[in-house]
């Protein structure tokens, strides 16, 4: 392409560009890249020429297409941003500059983190819209050259591409850009599967010619008889998308129906609702098939109407019905939607600047879903989740299909194809996600994971206090509400941490006969490498910071200051255990004494609830533990809190260890009762039956076996251990006293190891 021919490209649809401007970028770039050559053997300056010529195909505006000429220039010249910024001005500095970084970015490589570099990716195209549209034509036009590379990173750069790029510009809304890119990408990672859906592809539309052409002539004619001036025209398939059909429905191509498709463009909206009453007029239309993205726009900005009707040769055709302006942004997304606001250009990096009064940009910022969509996820990326998290949330993101459902109030809310009612809330807001504790939908008292459909009416119901419980993350479909329910469960872990390290480090500070302040944390924070009070809390909590460290950074020389520890009851080694009258356990020593340190120095135990809560605890797998139980909790540098009965043989390892032995206490909730793990050993009589006697004893005291173990017969006698679910103590008792009454059963009792 020549200057200027991109001269007129521009001209076209912006007369008043500044050409001295674009015609200075051209000459640069050209002698920049002079010594340069392709892969292809090209000079290097018609990669960039024609990145600018997609740019300007898109009708983006003149900064935009000379940040395409120059975009390789600071990384693959002796160019730099100051002198970039001299010659063409700051804005143009700084695109290029974006692009340079973008560059840079590797999305794909294993070697490298790459939910980190997606969030610098959205990062660097957050402040100028601009950006990731003209590295998007920079990606297109690498696709069409990308047989000139080694293989190696021919699958490289197609893989990034169908993962990253393809769904970013599907989400831009630029739908003929998503399709050429996963098209070619397709075409590189799955030849075989390529060259397969292409060649039916080809033989369906010559087989079926006839059929198009007369369907084709038979809207023209029922459109021009309802005086509707409408451009119609067949819709090619592509390869990949049916591929992806073929895959997601696990069926053949020989099964796939509505292969056959049209476009009808007409000139207004009311046209639209007309055009499709005479395609349903003049064909069966198949129930089920209609989709109205007219009144509900996709997130994308999307808007058409979606039918399917029963064709002359009772074959289904899909067809689609919007008006040229839908067209347009169907086609190019976010880059032609600023162009129809007004009836005056607005370039889409516009909509990240302040708009001057009256320009248009503020309607058009409140319009673009696409826009919202990217600062949103922006925002997402403020509150810090881990850089796989970020990856995993990114790609639900970009990878949606639709339905829309409503607030009691008429709010209109677009999610993707298999949400709950949990997303439906993150989406409304996020505090009102983790507030959430049940819903109704369409009236109904339905289960908070219900799957959503089309046109739901969904109420939250909300409780003060409430945390969204860890599981519901592996439920939901978006990436707001996992990172939501992450960011509310990981912080009410760290509230717990928190609670347990302000117990460990009260405790402590009285054992040096001090009393602890959290205001004593403030002045110490550095020396800890601690950002606040309750990081400091959280850190003891967790073991990963020793109580003692932070006492003596708080009082340096505390061991002069501490006192002698007192030493506990020893009488004949029998002790009351958490200070409940008449309940006494023979303990040996050492361990009576660790408890004996835990009970005394906390003013209040730590309330244990169960293993699928969100407490930072766990209950030792091998010991169990059942409400009803003494238990202690072993505080472990780096696993937190394993809590054990008092008479776990495991208990054995912490006893001359410096381990911090935490007491704790059993907190249940009466509404929302739970199973514990403890385990039986039976002696029986080795003879039919005996092992369904027992299942059935347990089977009706409403005990769940979770797993057995089956000992070689001696002296005819079969030893059983039985893993068992029960609800607390006492139902594990009167297990114990049932079992032990059959006749076949010689002993019966409750093991810790």
């Amino acid at each position: 392409m020549r200057q200027t021919e991109l001269i007129e490209r521009v001209a076209s649809y912006n007369p008043s560009f500044d050409e001295d401007t674009l015609n200075r970028a051209y000459v640069y770039a050209m002698h920049q890249h002079r010594n340069q050559t392709r892969a292809s053997g090209d000079p290097y300056f018609s990669h960039p020429l024609e990145v600018a010529a997609i740019v300007t195909d898109l009708k983006l505006d003149p900064d935009s297409v000379v940040a395409a000429l120059l975009h390789d220039t600071i990384e693959d010249t002796d160019s730099t941003r100051k002198e970039i910024d001299g010659l063409f001005g700051q804005e143009i500095g700084r695109l290029v500059d974006g692009l340079t970084k973008l560059k840079r970015i590797d999305l794909v490589s294993k070697k490298t983190r790459q939910g980190e570099n997606l969030r610098r990716l959205l990062l660097a195209v957050a402040d100028d819209v601009r950006v990731l549209l003209v590295k998007l034509a920079d990606r297109l036009h690498n696709m069409r050259t990308l047989n000139h590379v080694s293989e190696e990173r021919r699958m490289r750069i197609a893989q990034e591409t169908m993962d990253i790029y393809a769904p970013l510009a599907g989400r831009m809304g630029m739908q003929d850009m998503r399709d050429e890119l996963e098209e070619r990408a397709f075409q590189t990672l799955h030849p075989e599967g390529y060259s397969l859906v292409y060649e039916k592809l080809n033989a369906l539309r010559e087989a079926s010619g006839a059929v198009i052409r007369e369907i084709e002539k038979t809207l023209v004619d029922n459109l021009a008889a309802a005086n509707i001036e409408a451009v119609v025209k067949s819709r090619n398939k592509r390869p990949y998308s049916v591929f992806r059909k073929m895959e997601r429905n696990s069926v053949s191509f020989e099964q796939l129906s509505d292969l056959i498709g049209f476009r009808v463009i007409v000139d207004t909206v009311e046209e639209c609702y007309q055009a499709l009453g005479v395609a349903h007029t003049r064909w069966r239309a198949v129930p089920g098939r209609y989709k109205d993205y007219i009144s509900t726009p996709k997130q994308n900005d999307y808007r058409s109407l979606h039918t399917t009707v029963v064709g002359p040769s009772h074959q289904r055709v899909e067809m689609q019905i919007r008006t040229h302006e839908m067209n347009d942004i169907a086609e190019q997304g976010i880059a032609a939607h600023a162009l129809y606001k007004d009836g005056i250009y607005a370039a889409p990096g516009a909509l990240f600047s302040e708009p001057a009064e009256g320009d248009g940009l503020s309607r058009l910022r409140s319009e673009s879903r696409s826009y919202a969509w990217l600062r949103q996820t922006v925002e997402t990326l403020a509150h810090g989740d881990h850089p796989d998290e970020m990856l995993e949330q990114a790609r639900l993101e970009l990878f949606f299909d639709q339905v829309f459902c409503f607030t009691p109030k008429g709010r209109l809310i677009a999610l993707p194809q298999d949400a709950t009612a949990i997303d439906f809330a993150y989406a409304v807001h996020t505090d009102i996600g983790n507030s959430c504790v049940g819903c109704r939908i369409n009236g109904h008292a339905e289960p908070v994971v219900t799957r959503l459909k089309n046109g739901d009416e969904v109420h939250i119901i909300r409780a003060n206090n409430a945390v969204p419980p860890a599981s519901w993350e592996h439920v939901v479909a978006t990436g707001k509400a996992k990172a939501g329910i992450r960011k509310a469960t990981r912080e009410a872990r760290e509230r717990t941490y928190a609670g347990i390290g302000e117990k460990i480090l009260a405790a402590t500070f009285r054992r040096s006969q001090h009393k602890f302040d959290i205001d004593m944390l403030g002045p110490i924070l550095g020396r800890l490498a601690r950002r606040s009070e309750s990081d400091v809390l959280a850190a003891v909590g967790r073991g990963e910071l020793p109580a003692e460290d932070v006492l003596k950074a708080v009082f340096p020389d505390y061991r002069k200051e501490r006192g002698k520890r007192q030493k506990p009851p020893q009488s004949e080694g029998w002790f009351n255990l958490s200070g409940v009258a008449n309940v006494m356990f023979r303990l040996p020593g050492r361990r009576r004494e660790k408890y004996a340190e835990a009970t005394r120095e906390f003013a209040a135990s730590i309330p244990i609830r169960g293993e699928h809560g969100d407490m930072p605890v766990k209950i030792d797998p091998k010991s169990g533990a059942v409400p009803g139980d003494r238990i202690v909790g072993i505080l472990s540098p780096g696993e937190g809190v394993t809590v054990y009965p008092i008479q776990a043989d495991a208990l054995t390892q912490y006893e001359d260890t410096a381990e911090e032995w935490l007491d704790v206490s059993w907190d249940i909730d009466d509404e929302n009762p739970e199973r514990f793990a403890a385990r039986i050993e039976i002696s029986a009589v080795n003879a039919p039956g005996t092992l369904a006697e027992i299942t059935d004893v347990i089977g009706r005291s409403d005990a769940n076996i979770a797993n057995l173990f089956l000992e070689a017969p001696s002296s005819g006698l079969t030893k059983m251990v039985l893993g068992l679910e029960v609800w607390d103590v006492t139902h594990l008792n009167r297990i114990v006293r049932e079992v032990r009454r059959l006749s076949v059963v010689s002993r019966v009792e409750r093991i810790f190891k």
